[in-house]
């Protein structure tokens, strides 16, 4: 059997989950891809696939090679359309991903203004507060704040963000000012996922280091609402620099405790790694790296 076969059988094997469901979609008879994956494992002298009564699972092996075989065949499309000119203008679907939050304020109003660019583009915004499998899941891009782990994919620095502690003129003026780390147990805490929640809030300074245990009177999920609770003079929140920026610029929010804040996260822009990259994420890779750039800039504090 084709090589290349095999590779696609093996693909939409994973991809749809069972043998038959892959038949199906390869309009192939069930024993036609069972040759072909067990040709494959033959062919490699690995085993791919282990299977249960009822759902497949991949081996070591099977997730290397099935990353490697996505990637090649994604290649080889992009290739065909290429060469036969579909390919001259930006067009298509693209998946982009971030955090809800980042998403919401940042990323959704640039990609409305990429697409009035583009109109033969179309595209979606997934927010996530988790780190995306960019192959599995279909996502073109990815913007990612915080040190990357070591992966293939490609990475483009497109600036930074920071955290601050605020609270609102009112609150402050009420409750009084924290001076040192410590003074945060005497003040009503909002806190925002795990940050400033029942935990240890470790600090590190080139004078001094040391932690500190928050128990917040609110607790909440959504960032903004951290934000909105501070602003009506509940409490001091920690929230990213990109919430902020228009907050203490116009001091509707106070930073404090500005020498125990930690180091800015740098803020990346991701992609898998590909000889051939498509006209629509090429675009969207040089609109969204200059805009990103420019944008987080301003909102520095």
């Amino acid at each position: 059997m084709d090589r290349l076969l095999e590779m696609e059988v093996f693909v939409a094997v994973n991809e749809m989950g069972s043998f038959n469901k892959a038949a199906e979609r390869m309009r192939m008879s069930p024993p036609a891809i069972t040759r072909a994956v067990s040709s494959l494992e033959e062919r490699l002298g690995v085993s791919l696939l282990t299977r249960t009564t009822r759902r497949l699972h991949l081996t070591d092996a099977g997730i290397r090679f099935l990353e490697s075989a996505q990637r090649l065949l994604g290649e080889i499309d992009t290739a065909e359309k290429n060469a036969s000119g579909e390919m001259g203008v930006p067009q298509g679907h693209l998946t982009i991903s971030a955090s809800v939050t980042f998403g919401r304020y940042i990323i959704t109003p640039m990609v409305r203004a990429f697409l009035q660019a583009h109109p033969k583009i179309t595209a979606t915004v997934l927010g996530l507060d988790r780190v995306v499998n960019m192959v599995d899941e279909g996502v073109d891009a990815a913007v990612r704040i915080g040190d990357l782990p070591e992966s293939s994919l490609i990475a483009r620095r497109v600036g930074h963000v920071r955290r601050f502690f605020v609270a609102s003129p009112d609150y402050l003026a009420r409750r009084g000012y924290p001076v040192v780390p410590q003074d945060l147990k005497l003040h009503s805490i909002i806190g925002f996922s795990n940050i400033l929640t029942n935990q240890d809030w470790y600090y590190k300074t080139p004078t001094a280091k040391g932690h500190v245990t928050l128990a917040p009177r609110l607790e909440v999920n959504d960032a903004t609402a951290a934000v909105e609770a501070a602003l009506a003079g509940e409490g001091i929140t920690m929230a990213m620099s990109y919430l902020l920026g228009d907050l203490i610029k116009t001091k509707q929010l106070i930073p404090i405790l500005t020498d125990y804040l930690p180091q800015e996260l740098p803020v990346h822009l991701v992609f898998p790694q590909s000889r051939l990259i498509a006209p629509k994420l090429r675009a969207f890779i040089d609109y969204s790296g200059h805009r990103l750039k420019r944008e987080l800039v301003g909102l520095a504090i």
